[in-house]
């Protein structure tokens, strides 16, 4: 589903992505792990093209993403088949949790209010919110908004997911109702790259783990392999400080 193929991104002098090659397989859930500063958010952000780079290509099912700038139109391919979760929710404060919702379908896809609304109550169904439909973000808690956010990615109904530490905003018991959440998904086969502080998630949920330390995959492979027996002096250390070691 996703392939990324020596991937280098730059800021000016600063090297953040250094020859990054990943695949996700349609169905598969890939945890990034990793210490501040690892290039875990730039390189999401490289996958649905928010950040050009330098060197490498990324694949999306059968488009390919190239250095420079893209053409929109195949911008515009790629953002439909792969949704983005941010750090922060982002919704519309005037607008009703429901109207979130059915904004970017309508608008942007031109899809009929009327066949967009099932899918949508649905959906927030689905993250236990469909009795908040009518409610604006501000009566909402943080893990509230979180979920009505994930809702509306689903609502395009993208091929996969990007996630960017979406519980970073939260604190434990949002965090935790946040990362059901998604775990839901993965049961659920959707296709996901999820970049989190949570290591019980990258353990329990998660196919495949990867360890990003200075713009490099320092170490990949099952949670057990990678959680469980280390290879890498950084995997080690970053787990002991997270507690896993």
């Amino acid at each position: 589903m996703i392939t990324v193929d020596n991937l280098h991104k730059a800021h000016g002098p600063n090297e953040i992505l250094k020859g990054i090659s990943l695949t996700v397989r349609s169905g598969e859930v890939a945890a990034i792990i990793g210490p501040s500063g690892g290039g875990k958010s730039t390189f999401l952000r490289c996958i649905n093209g928010l950040e050009p780079f330098q060197q490498g290509r990324i694949t999306v099912g059968a488009d390919t993403l190239g250095p420079g700038v893209q053409s929109p139109a195949l911008l515009q391919t790629v953002r439909r088949k792969v949704g983005f979760v941010f750090q922060q929710f982002n919704l519309f404060p005037h607008l009703s949790v429901l109207d979130n919702l059915l904004l970017a379908p309508t608008v942007a896809l031109g899809q009929p209010r009327d066949a967009v609304e099932p899918r949508a109550l649905a959906l927030l169904d689905r993250v236990g919110l469909a009795h908040k439909k009518d409610a604006r973000p501000k009566d909402l808690s943080g893990g509230q908004q979180q979920r009505v956010a994930i809702a509306r990615t689903l609502v395009m109904e993208p091929e996969a997911v990007l996630f960017d530490e979406p519980t970073s905003a939260l604190d434990p018991v949002m965090a935790t109702e946040v990362m059901k959440v998604i775990g839901d998904l993965a049961a659920q086969h959707l296709t996901m790259v999820v970049v989190t502080h949570s290591m019980h998630f990258a353990r329990t949920v998660a196919n495949t783990v990867h360890v990003f330390a200075g713009g490099h995959d320092v170490e990949f492979g099952p949670p057990a392999e990678v959680m469980g027996s280390p290879k890498h002096e950084i995997t080690r250390s970053f787990l002991a400080k997270a507690g896993e070691a």
